[in-house]
């Protein structure tokens, strides 16, 4: 799959005016800083940002959107290493918390 750069995070594959107000509130601002954060970072800094659930459908919109591909058609196998990689990135970010 090739990644996608826009210029604007709505013109992405996915993403609209209310993920890419999502990820700005996240200091998310550009295609570019999404693609190098990545999905699983890029969506760990929203769902620490937000208030309210947010649903993994982002970070699976946020994958297809970074490899141009439709967010149902990211594969199982991807979900999982998604899932297992936003798990881990939650342990280390409470362990760091608890050293404070």
């Amino acid at each position: 799959m090739k990644r996608v750069l826009l210029t604007r995070i709505r013109d992405l594959r996915n993403l609209g005016p209310a993920s890419e107000k999502m990820l700005q509130v996240a200091g998310i601002e550009s295609t570019e800083m999404l693609a190098q954060l990545g999905s699983v970072k890029s969506y760990l800094k929203v769902i620490n940002e937000q208030l309210s659930h947010t649903s993994l459908n982002l970070l699976y919109a946020i994958e297809g959107a970074l490899f141009d591909c439709d967010w149902k058609e990211v594969a199982r196998d991807e979900k999982s290493r998604l899932l297992i990689e936003l798990d881990s990135l939650q342990q280390f970010e409470k362990m760091k918390l608890g050293e404070k």
